[in-house]
């Protein structure tokens, strides 16, 4: 007797291994393929031929996003993630959906299984936000202010307009991939947990309820140069002194005044001018928060940038807040939810329910169709380092509980 409809590990494992050879660090630790980068269009150009070879019709819009489809008609039932990388990160963080949703496309097609609705799988152009955080879900769903590209930059500096180029896209051309929402059915995309959970609670598949909201931004503060040497500690506008009380007390902040799920984080530091014998006059500070409820969301968004102008007031300095991107939070959709926990139950996997502590690119989907996600549990919950992993038979089960939620739901 025949079991149900499943995946070719060996064929996933495959792609997964070769996708993690474009932008391998030279040392051998680690994948940096950040988007638009050489090793991203090799990798896109590598992804467009398989996807053609798996029988799906293909094509890249306008924001650099990368499509693949198997079916006519309309609306579609989509998959999908992203293949960019964070610097020095792991094969897993994105691939996984992008290679695991082209095989459940592919499986599908080579068996001659049909469905009601078409399916599409993406990969989504910087969803880990070198130079704007999902920014090609962004586009695809209307989110993309186009006055803002222009200042949309990577933290050392690289302007967007110029990656894009070099590339061969028009970074001004990113808003014309906005999609019309009739033609989706609903968005589910698989990824690994990039957290402990799973793993602890020996449980193979995660459902999703919601993903958090994200507030990223720069924070300069501008004080002023002198003698390190002769200039007294109590005249001293030190910019790097504030800049260092303000992230303790942001942080603090966060603890105390969030939900308790509240996160942030200070991913950067620049001091000027960076010598030991002058006071620092200018120092900037990458800070992001991240959190499900958008009204708690918004408040600690407000107290920091009060905590800035405060902590600027009493180091008699300027400050200046640049947003650089702002994710609000997303329920997943029930029904996507519903036919991830049928999939599970006909495989006999267990699950739970749990949020998302990342952004991802479903929280954009969900603005203009049904979205869901689910996880597989991550060894040791390692992500967005060299040695992030899943176990080869968890990342099976999720590629069939992908397939058969994509059934489900393409009827």
């Amino acid at each position: 007797m025949r079991g149900p409809l499943a995946i070719s590990l060996p064929r996933l494992r495959a792609h997964l291994e070769t996708l993690a050879r474009f932008g391998r660090n030279p040392d051998g630790k680690g994948i940096t393929r950040s988007c638009w980068s050489p090793a991203h269009e090799e990798a896109r150009a590598w992804l467009l031929d398989r996807m053609k070879e798996a029988g799906l019709s293909t094509w890249v819009d306008e924001a650099g996003n990368t499509f693949g489809r198997l079916g006519n008609g309309g609306p579609a039932v989509m998959t999908g993630s992203h293949i960019d990388t964070v610097p020095s990160g792991g094969p897993l963080d994105g691939a996984l959906g992008v290679l695991a949703g082209l095989e459940c496309l592919q499986t599908i097609h080579e068996s001659s299984t049909r469905t009601r609705l078409p399916l599409m799988v993406a990969a989504w152009s910087d969803e880990e936000g070198r130079y704007a955080g999902l920014f090609g879900s962004r586009a695809f769903t209307g989110k993309l202010d186009v006055k803002h590209i222009p200042q949309l930059r990577s933290a050392d500096g690289e302007r967007l307009v110029d990656a894009m180029a070099r590339a061969g896209f028009n970074a001004y051309d990113a808003p014309k991939a906005r999609c019309n929402p009739k033609t989706l059915a609903a968005y589910v995309e698989l990824h690994i947990e990039q957290g402990p959970h799973l793993e602890a609670a020996r449980i193979p598949i995660g459902v999703v309820e919601g993903i958090v909201g994200n507030r990223r931004k720069w924070v300069t503060f501008t004080g002023q140069a002198d003698h390190a040497g002769t200039t007294p500690m109590a005249w001293r506008r030190d910019a790097f002194m504030a800049a260092a009380e303000y992230a303790m007390r942001a942080r603090q902040l966060v603890i105390t005044k969030g939900s308790g799920r509240s996160v942030t984080n200070f991913g950067r530091v620049e001091v000027g001018p960076g010598v030991a014998n002058i006071v620092p006059d200018r120092c900037v500070l990458l800070h992001e928060m991240r959190e499900l409820d958008p009204r708690v969301l918004a408040r600690l968004e407000r107290q920091c940038l009060a905590l800035a102008k405060q902590v600027a007031r009493k180091w008699k300095l300027k400050v200046d807040v640049e947003v650089i991107s702002k994710t609000e939070p997303a329920r997943c959709a029930p029904r996507v939810m519903r036919a991830v926990e049928a999939a599970a139950a006909a495989l006999k996997l267990k699950v739970k329910h749990m949020p998302s502590g990342a952004g991802h690119d479903a929280q954009n989907l969900a603005a203009v169709t049904e979205a869901g996600m689910l996880f597989i549990p991550s060894q040791g919950g390692k992500s967005h380092r060299p040695d992030e992993m899943s176990d080869w038979r968890a990342i099976e089960r999720g590629g069939n509980a992908l397939l058969h939620t994509l059934l489900t739901l393409a009827g």
